[in-house]
């Protein structure tokens, strides 16, 4: 049998949302362009670890030097109640050093953030140069939840969605790369999660009752995430729907596409603003003159 090639950025990156797109057609329990063991996702998703983390240290190196123009990259996680957006920024985010990450989840808007634009709170929130900006939910909230719920009249959603595209298109104008992510998962599989939190102790305080009455209103969140994933996928800050039924999967695409942002930017390491071959000079002379210093103490 011929050994299946290895899981790539560019697996990942084919569940990126592009015209024509039907959330209707992808299947959660799906693994797109990976059919192997757990065993070998598991190796799958460590083995870039050692990558991830150098690009990460040279992408925060860049910014602690003080380089212009020093890029920042922005992952943003949407899905419904329960989708694994926790899991992924444990799992994935965990691999890197949290010096060089700014994470941010987006609840209810507070009634000071409710007085402002529905982009304030975002804009508060944007990674720092150099840093990998995590959104646990975010902006699209406003057109999701607000369609499902009528929280907004229909003309004000409607014009959202241009805002939206006008905005993030301003972040990478500015130098973001923004990754765009719908953790989608079938309404059993949603059902097995919620029954998890509310069956054993360790997992009470997951649970919100809210959730039951969310997921009562499961088609008309697909409804609202069809048209916002059509409407926001654009070339620069493309959407990718990842069948999330699979939760080591869904973690290891998303790796991978934090990968792929990385390797894009084509980083290097910032040059000394010393003389190296000085200052190693001066550390051997320093270790003599202690050396000396201690043994006449003795």
């Amino acid at each position: 049998m011929v050994p299946m090639a290895n899981f790539s950025v560019e697996d990942a990156r084919a569940t990126q949302v592009t015209p024509g797109f039907q959330l209707a057609d992808i299947d959660p329990a799906a693994t797109p362009n990976f059919s192997d063991s757990k065993k070998k996702l598991l190796h799958e998703f460590t083995e870039i670890d050692d990558e991830l983390t150098d690009l990460q240290e040279m992408l925060y190196a860049n910014a602690r030097a003080g380089l212009p123009h020093t890029p920042r990259i922005l992952l943003v996680l949407q899905g419904m109640d329960t989708s694994g957006k926790g899991g992924v920024i444990r799992h994935v985010m965990g691999t890197l050093d949290p010096q060089g990450v700014d994470l941010a989840a987006f609840g209810v808007p507070t009634e000071q953030e409710r007085q402002h634009d529905f982009l304030w709170r975002i804009k508060k929130a944007l990674p720092r140069a150099g840093r990998i900006g995590v959104f646990d939910r975010s902006h699209y909230e406003d057109v999701l939840v607000h369609r499902v719920h009528g929280l907004s009249p229909l003309p004000v959603i409607e014009q959202r969605y241009g805002q939206i595209v006008e905005f993030e298109q301003e972040l990478v104008d500015s130098g973001t790369t923004i990754i765009k992510v719908m953790l989608h998962i079938s309404p059993e599989f949603q059902a097995e999660n919620l029954r998890e939190r509310l069956e054993r102790k360790d997992k009470y305080w997951k649970y919100n009752p809210g959730d039951i009455d969310e997921r009562l209103h499961w088609e008309e969140y697909q409804q609202a995430y069809q048209i916002a994933l059509e409407r926001t996928s654009t070339a620069s800050a493309p959407w990718y729907c990842v069948p999330s039924d699979n939760k080591p999967y869904a973690r290891m695409v998303v790796k991978y596409l934090l990968l792929g942002a990385l390797r894009d930017l084509q980083l290097q390491w910032p040059p000394a603003d010393f003389d190296p071959a000085v200052e190693l000079a001066r550390l051997e002379a320093s270790q003599q003159q202690l050396q000396q210093r201690l043994t006449q103490q003795q």
